[in-house]
């Protein structure tokens, strides 16, 4: 049944792109926005930990910046799809800065999990955009696997994601 509802994710991907899709640019993009969104939060800190107005007004610009590169990837969003996709983007590269540091401290495990976690969280960032199932779908599924107490259903989705998004991106596409 997975298997089935990826093979159809990949045949309307294939569909929509005419077969030769290249998710590199968006994946570029993508990571470009996350850390826009850190320097967001950075100039914000920066600016109460100094008390300096001029750290907000580059947080305005970095922040008109990032809404302006997210509108390249999720378009005609619907109902709240926009900050969805801002949050997931946002919560994957904390994750992966977490699981950076964990790597660090020889922690690998530890570090793969968060690792994980980020890819997941990223994948369904690009499940969302890329139209491959209504959030409706992705909240129901959820919401059943929680009436379940079936943890492993409730990660499913995004593992599903997470195996549609291996296939399709290939960063070394020039």
């Amino acid at each position: 049944m997975e298997e089935e509802k990826i093979a159809q994710w990949m045949e309307k991907i294939n569909k929509a792109k005419k077969g030769s899709f290249d998710l590199s640019k968006d994946e570029d993009l993508s990571i470009a926005i996350m850390n826009l969104i850190s320097l967001e939060e950075h100039f914000y800190f920066t600016a109460m930990k100094t008390n300096n107005g001029e750290y907000l007004n580059m947080l305005n610009a970095v922040r008109e910046m990032r809404k302006s590169l997210l509108k390249k990837i999720v378009t005609s969003p619907k109902g709240e799809e926009w900050c969805i996709s801002k949050h997931l983007l946002a919560s994957s590269m904390r994750l992966i800065e977490v699981g950076t540091k964990e790597l660090g401290n020889n922690n690998k495990e530890e570090a793969n999990f968060y690792f994980r976690s980020a890819f997941q969280l990223y994948s369904l960032f690009f499940g969302i955009n890329l139209k491959l199932v209504d959030v409706k779908e992705i909240k129901n599924e959820a919401k059943n696997a929680n009436a379940k107490n079936n943890e492993d259903k409730n990660i499913g989705i995004m593992e599903k994601f997470s195996m549609v998004v291996k296939k399709i991106v290939d960063c070394c596409k020039e």
